[in-house]
Order: C-alpha cells, then sequence, then structure tokens
C-alpha cells in the first residue's frame, strides 16, 4: 500500500511584504522597530485575502535599516529572497520598502507590484516595470514622502506599464489614519493579481 506525502506542498505564490527604513543607516534592523510593526496588520489583512487560494505572506526584515545612497540596501535582500522562491511574486512594499520593491520588479518572478506611500524621489527607474501591475497609493496629507513624486513617478511608469493610482484622502504616511482602507487596497491588489477576485474599483488618479 503507497503511502501519502505529508510533505506540505509549495504555495502557489508568495507575496512578499516589505516595511519601511531610513534614508541612511547601517544598523540591523529590529522585529519591534515601527517601521516593521506597521506591517504587521497590512500582511494580516493580505493572508485572509489570499490564503484561500494557497497563496503564502511572508514578511521578512531588510538587513539594515537604510537605502544608503548608491548601496541600495534593501534591493539586494528582495532580489535574495526572490531568487531562494519558486512561482509567481506579489511585492508590497511601504516607504523606503515600496522603493526597494519597484526597484526589484524586474525579477522573473514578479508579476505585481504595489508601493503603499512610497518613496519615490525623482530619477527613480521605471523599465523595469513592464508587464507588471503596478499599484501606487499615497495619502494627501503625508509630510515624510511626496505624493507629487509618486503621481509623477506613476505618469513615467505609464509609459511601459498599466498603473493604478489611488490617493487616500486623509491619509498620513504611518497609515495609521484610514488604516483599514490602507489594508484593505493592499489586501485587494494581492487577491486580483492572482487572479482570486476581480479588480477593484480604480479612482480617478489624482490632478
Amino acid at each position: 500500500m503507497s503511502r501519502t506525502s505529508t510533505a506540505a506542498r509549495p504555495p502557489a505564490g508568495t507575496v512578499l511584504v516589505l516595511h519601511g527604513g531610513q534614508s541612511v543607516s547601517t544598523t540591523p534592523t529590529s522585529p519591534v522597530q515601527l517601521s516593521v510593526l506597521r506591517m504587521v496588520p497590512v500582511a494580516q489583512a493580505v493572508r485572509r485575502a489570499v490564503s484561500p487560494g494557497g497563496i503564502g505572506v511572508r514578511r521578512p526584515r531588510f538587513g539594515v535599516r537604510g537605502w544608503n545612497g548608491p548601496y541600495a540596501s534593501p534591493v539586494g535582500d528582495v532580489r535574495n529572497w526572490l531568487d531562494a522562491i519558486t512561482g509567481p511574486v506579489v511585492l508590497i512594499g511601504h516607504s523606503m520598502g515600496a522603493r526597494a520593491a519597484l526597484r526589484a520588479a524586474g525579477h522573473p518572478r514578479v508579476v505585481a507590484v504595489a508601493g503603499l506611500a512610497p518613496w519615490l524621489p525623482p530619477g527613480e527607474p521605471v523599465a523595469q516595470l513592464a508587464g507588471r501591475a503596478v499599484l501606487l497609493a499615497h495619502g494627501d496629507r503625508d509630510t515624510v514622502t511626496s505624493p507629487a513624486e509618486t503621481w509623477a513617478f506613476a505618469d513615467l511608469a505609464r509609459e511601459v506599464t498599466e498603473v493604478t493610482t489611488v490617493s487616500v484622502a486623509g491619509g498620513d504616511h504611518a497609515m495609521l489614519r484610514h488604516a483599514r482602507g490602507w489594508h484593505r487596497l493592499a489586501a485587494d491588489f494581492a487577491a486580483a493579481a492572482f487572479s482570486l477576485r476581480g479588480v477593484p474599483p480604480r479612482p480617478a488618479p489624482p490632478p
């Protein structure tokens, strides 16, 4: 009589939820820093949305807290994680994590990428986004990263792919105001990327 394998099946896909950080810092990240904890409810909302489809959700930590200029420290982390994953991947990042996600989106595993209150200074590349679904959401009361720079990046990215933009009225950088709305945006985007539900309605882009 043959035995049925009890080994866990690999997930049908993976969502990586990426935390924010600082402009410059080589201090190792900590599980209790606010930028890391901020993504816990986001990952939980995404998990509820995609787990029925056999999609795994991971919330890894960057090696160091900072972007660190030309080193773009978190981008290497993301690419290493992607190299170790099989199957399609959706990237969801906040602030610096969003910048890293968008930079790494050219990896062949990536099918979609979302930036929540992203940090996107002028000069960020967009060619790597070709063929990926992209969501950019920014609160209009964010005083840490620039909504205007996000919308400018979106305009450039639309030259190579389809981009959904959402302006969160009253939204702040920490995503504490209208938190459930932020979580729903991330969850709906991930679910739609894996064809688990219809694409959510698309608000008109901000002026």
